[in-house]
């Protein structure tokens, strides 16, 4: 389904509201109030939380996957998938966060797109010309600080995550024997 302006737009402020007022505060009035829409202009597009909650995963999910999948002019040795994974995942972390905070807290049944993606993309990591337990490694290290950071647990800062980062990416370089 091809979105339209209005659609991008209420997308768009669910994600604001999440970001700045809190998962608590997603409510149809707030986010019709958000996008400068009546109710009734919003529930034409969503007809429910639930609708509104799925299009912002399908629309992250989909950016997400496409900026990470799609190959690099400027990158085509072993292990781009996950240098692209990395960057991804830590270049803007917000943008996921947002739509996995409504999903858990909202219906945890909308946490099943994440799921299924995320086995796809586990396999492109697998199949990127890095050992694949070296690449699954890079991964769930990638997730850890991307969760430490989403919810304040302990997150590293600075050089150390600057290091941290410089390390992952200089393990994407080590090719499957």
């Amino acid at each position: 389904m091809k979105e339209n302006t209005l659609e991008k737009e209420l997308l768009a402020a669910t994600s604001r509201i999440i970001n700045t007022q809190g998962v608590s505060r997603l409510t149809l009035e707030n986010v019709a109030q958000e996008a400068g829409v009546s109710k009734g202009g919003l529930l034409y597009h969503f007809p429910n939380k639930k609708a509104l909650i799925m299009g912002v995963l399908n629309q992250i999910i989909q950016r997400y996957t496409d900026s990470f999948l799609t190959p690099s002019n400027q990158d085509t040795d072993p292990g781009e998938t996950l240098r692209a994974y990395i960057e991804v995942s830590l270049k803007d972390p917000q943008q996921m966060t947002s739509g996995l905070l409504a999903a858990m807290t909202s219906d945890p049944e909308l946490l099943a797109p994440f799921q299924e993606h995320y086995e796809l993309w586990q396999k492109q990591i697998e199949e990127d010309g890095v050992d694949p337990v070296i690449a699954t490694i890079i991964r769930l290290a990638v997730d850890g600080l991307w969760f430490s950071d989403m919810f304040g647990l302990a997150p590293i800062q600075d050089n150390l995550r600057e290091n941290v980062l410089n390390e992952l990416l200089t393990m994407t370089r080590v090719k499957t024997d």
